[in-house]
């Protein structure tokens, strides 16, 4: 490596320092119920997909997960983080990100560029095998902390039952036994009133 190139990844690792300042929709519990940021997200995910890698049914690179995990959200530096069930949102959310990811990951040397940038997009595209392990785990990770704390974001937002099946549609085939643990806490959920029926 040349010393340009660790100007430039050394770049791209203080600009990383931002994302602790995106604030995200899913409330921490255990810390005076305040928003999480999705530095704190990002590693969350990255060491539940390390845990949870056994339920996967088919193979799965673990490594490559987690990077794609570690990276996912590094976008919302520029493009911010847009609630999960905002349609509206989400809709202008994709081509934001898609500029954000050419800037962030365009900071780094060209061949870790290129390494980064195809590991977001097969995250984003969740046709692979590793996509779409590390995008089920994403959206399990929110099932989780929303249980806890008595419905948290989808109480608050009034989201219904069908919006979160869809949403964790991935385990359905790749990891059963998650998929089934999902719609039980769904299902709980829905007879809880935190989700609409």
């Amino acid at each position: 490596m040349s010393p340009d190139s660790l100007n430039q990844q050394l770049d791209f690792i203080l600009e990383l320092d931002k994302l602790k300042a995106i604030q995200r929709k899913a409330r921490i519990k255990c810390d005076d119920n305040r928003y999480e940021n999705s530095a704190e997200h990002s590693w969350h995910i990255a060491l539940t997909a390390q845990l949870l890698a056994d339920y996967a049914e088919e193979p799965i690179d673990i490594q490559r997960v987690t990077t794609m995990l570690l990276i996912h959200d590094v976008v919302e530096i520029d493009a911010g983080d847009t609630f999960a069930f905002d349609n509206e949102g989400l809709a202008e959310q994709e081509e934001k990100e898609q500029i954000a990811a050419d800037r962030l990951f365009g900071l780094l040397p060209a061949e870790q560029a290129k390494e980064y940038r195809t590991l977001w997009q097969e995250f984003e595209d969740a046709e692979t095998t590793d996509g779409r392990f590390a995008k089920a785990i994403d959206r399990i990770l929110p099932l989780l902390q929303n249980m806890r704390n008595n419905g948290g974001s989808w109480a608050e937002h009034t989201v219904s039952r069908a919006q979160v099946i869809n949403r964790n549609q991935y385990l359905e085939g790749l990891a059963p036994k998650l998929w089934e643990f999902a719609v039980e806490q769904i299902d709980l959920a829905t007879a809880n009133g935190w989700l609409k029926g």
